[in-house]
């Protein structure tokens, strides 16, 4: 049975101001659906017969969560949870007299989701969430290649320089193309007309398509910081991208989700 997780404040230490940090976790402590994710991890976490009793399943994941959204490796956690009052507290860690998780409780704990590849049960418990509350379209494909493509598209959008891909010896004919117009071309667009302006309103709409399957890597380079791999070997690496898409479908639902909740 796993201990009850501490009350978090998420506003500790003397100061009144409500910091981006703060606001950030108080919102994903609202949407990530902890228990689902901790039923996932707890059958592979160690039971500590011997030796020191282990954290909870819920304080590690946490703390990995922590990790990606704010580009932390390892030692570096391990150092925030010492030096920040907020993230002990949303780890549900206690001051300062009491144990705090080290760099390698940390590591084996990444490690432990890799072994069993739990990230991607993750993200399929996530988006499952998500679609059931209807805020997460499920049908369609929005592509960047034609070898991305599965076979059973009905509408494929891509960028300007996929021009003539539906002339491709591969190309499926019962697929419909939405190909950008080329930059020059939709420069040249007469939109005082009304043919032109129809133009111009379809390649918007096209845009703004595609920009569903982009918004998500924005979110993960820019609100996380992920730039560039941390670890060695793809098996590491794909489990953090996977873990960290699972957190930004999360991150760009919030507010919905506040309105379903509310």
């Amino acid at each position: 049975m796993m201990p009850p997780m501490k009350q978090a404040s998420l506003g500790l230490g003397t100061s009144t101001k409500r910091t981006r940090k703060a606001a950030f976790l108080a919102e994903m402590e609202r949407v990530v659906p902890w228990a689902a994710l901790v039923g996932l991890v707890a059958p592979y976490a160690p039971e500590g017969r011997r030796g020191r009793p282990p954290f909870a399943v819920e304080t590690m994941l946490r703390i990995h969560f922590m990790q990606q959204w704010f580009t932390l490796s390892d030692p570096a956690m391990e150092d925030a949870l010492h030096d920040m009052p907020l993230l002990r507290d949303f780890a549900g860690l206690g001051g300062w007299s009491e144990r705090l998780p080290d760099e390698t409780t940390i590591l084996r704990f990444r490690h432990l989701l890799e072994e069993h590849q739990l990230a991607p049960q993750m993200l399929q418990t996530v988006n499952d969430l998500l679609h059931a509350k209807g805020l997460l379209l499920k049908a369609g494909t929005v592509v960047e290649a034609n070898a991305l493509l599965h076979g059973e598209e009905v509408e494929v959008f891509g960028d300007a320089g996929y021009q003539g891909a539906d002339k491709r010896d591969d190309a499926s004919a019962d697929v419909r193309w939405n190909v950008a117009m080329r930059s020059g071309q939709r420069r040249a667009l007469d939109t005082s007309k009304t043919l032109g302006q129809l133009q111009e309103r379809l390649e918007q709409i096209k845009a703004s398509i595609r920009a569903k399957v982009e918004h998500p890597f924005r979110v993960i380079k820019r609100q996380f910081g992920h730039v560039k791999v941390r670890y060695r070997g793809l098996e590491k690496n794909t489990a953090q991208l996977v873990t960290l898409f699972a957190l930004s479908n999360l991150w760009m639902v919030r507010r919905k989700w506040a309105v379903l909740d509310g």
